[in-house]
């Protein structure tokens, strides 16, 4: 099965990173987050990934085609030319790297590499900018059963600020920055059938708008609700917070 990864977008909010680089290609922990979200799927034995390239797409480019080299140990010896390879490290991923325009909208990407998924029985579709340990496999049988299709994983963002519950002048209990407010939103991580690709209309189409408003009134839009850790990287903020998670050795989202 393969997993299709958006990868283009210039992160504007989080322009103190990304004025360089694409946003997927912001570290949590020395790795691309993007590096963290092909580990999520590879731990469900999804190792097959087209990446929708778009702003600053030459970087992960460059990324991936020295993986290994950086995952290994090396001498190169500068008389003869030749370079030795010590200890080898890198994944069993087959990675796939398709341009798909500096402008063009969520919608588009996707369908630019339909070439590389229309003959699939299905796939995984998700962002290059969010983590959580969502059960993938469990998200794919839930899907097939039931029978539609497009499905995507809905989870509670964490809230920012504490939540004080109150009874008159008199705080009954403080709630350090408690799950969102109950309300579910996209947390992506799709899953998805080749024909949504007959949704989409041209590069200007966003995904969220016309194709999965479309699905949703016609019935054939299932959800998986994700009850644990997910966590988007939209800000500075979003980022520490991660890469502190990822410091502290109990990142939520390392299931593998």
């Amino acid at each position: 099965m393969k997993a299709v990864i958006l990868a283009g977008g210039a992160g504007t909010r989080l322009a103190e990173e990304t004025i360089v680089r694409p946003k997927p290609m912001v570290e949590i922990g020395g790795k691309p987050i993007l590096w963290h979200i092909m580990k999520i799927y590879a731990s469900h034995g999804i190792n097959d990934f087209v990446i929708c390239l778009g702003y600053r797409g030459y970087v992960i480019k460059e990324y991936f085609a020295n993986y290994f080299l950086h995952l290994s140990d090396v001498t190169f010896d500068m008389a003869t030319n030749r370079m030795e390879v010590h200890q080898r490290h890198a994944e069993p991923w087959r990675v796939t790297l398709i341009d798909t325009g500096d402008a063009t909208q969520t919608g588009g990407r996707l369908r630019r590499v339909r070439a590389h998924v229309e003959n699939e029985e299905l796939f995984c579709f998700t962002y290059g900018d969010g983590v959580g340990n969502v059960n993938i496999s469990g998200a794919i049988d839930f899907h097939r059963r039931q029978g539609v299709r497009a499905t995507v994983t809905a989870v509670t963002p964490p809230g920012r600020f504490g939540a004080l519950e109150m009874a008159g002048d008199r705080v009954l209990a403080f709630r350090e920055k408690p799950v969102g407010d109950g309300g579910w939103i996209n947390g992506g991580f799709f899953v998805l059938q080749p024909n949504v690709l007959d949704l989409i209309d041209g590069d200007s189409c966003l995904w969220e708008a016309g194709p999965v408003e479309h699905l949703s009134q016609t019935g054939q839009l299932a959800v998986w609700r994700h009850e644990g850790f997910w966590q988007g990287m939209d800000t500075l903020r979003d980022r520490n917070h991660l890469e502190q998670l990822w410091a502290s050795g109990i990142a939520p989202w390392k299931i593998w």
